[in-house]
């Protein structure tokens, strides 16, 4: 009999999320083609998401929050947003974890560049504080956004974000105006 119960446990914990449609929180979603690891199509209908961004412009170092909501109460299980240069295949910048529904991902070999889902919960909106790189170009934020298994959305874009450059302000960060004294 306790055998018997052990087998149930543990097939209840391990097939029972995946028979009744349920991402599982190790559900990947792929840091370059930004596919999850699912069997089904993207949808290429309008996404029923957006991606607000608290800035149009930054400088390195500057901390820009970024929000993927649902429009129209849609909801959504899983995501992976990342900023990327205009026509980049990389994630550029980091981010800082503020939302208890996120996670850091390492893509590329750096840490934070990519942030996740942290549960299956369904979610309306996931705020999270992204940290401008030194030498970005103008970017976007994209994302993936799973609804379920059926129903994922991919590439997302945020507005353009455009770096501040001073002309006054070389590669080092010192002035370029001169200072004469007489």
């Amino acid at each position: 009999m306790r055998r018997h119960s052990c087998f149930v446990i543990l097939f209840c914990g391990i097939f029972l999320p995946g028979i009744l449609g349920f991402p599982q929180t190790n559900t990947s979603i792929d840091c370059d083609s930004l596919l999850p690891n699912y069997e089904a199509e993207p949808q290429t209908s309008a996404p029923p998401y957006i991606i607000a961004l608290s800035f149009d412009q930054f400088e390195p170092g500057n901390e820009v929050q970024v929000t993927l909501e649902a429009l129209g109460g849609a909801g959504f299980k899983g995501f992976n947003l990342q900023a990327r240069e205009i026509d980049g295949d990389v994630p550029v910048g980091t981010f800082k974890i503020t939302d208890p529904n996120t996670k850091g991902l390492e893509c590329h070999n750096m840490t934070n560049s990519a942030v996740s889902h942290a549960n299956s919960d369904v979610k309306q909106k996931v705020t999270t504080t992204w940290i401008a790189p030194h030498d970005a170009g103008e970017l976007q934020f994209i994302a993936t956004v799973v609804q379920n298994l059926e129903r994922f959305w991919v590439g997302i874009q945020s507005k353009t974000l455009t770096p501040t450059h001073s002309e006054s302000v070389n590669a080092t960060g010192k002035s370029k105006r001169k200072v004469c004294f007489e």
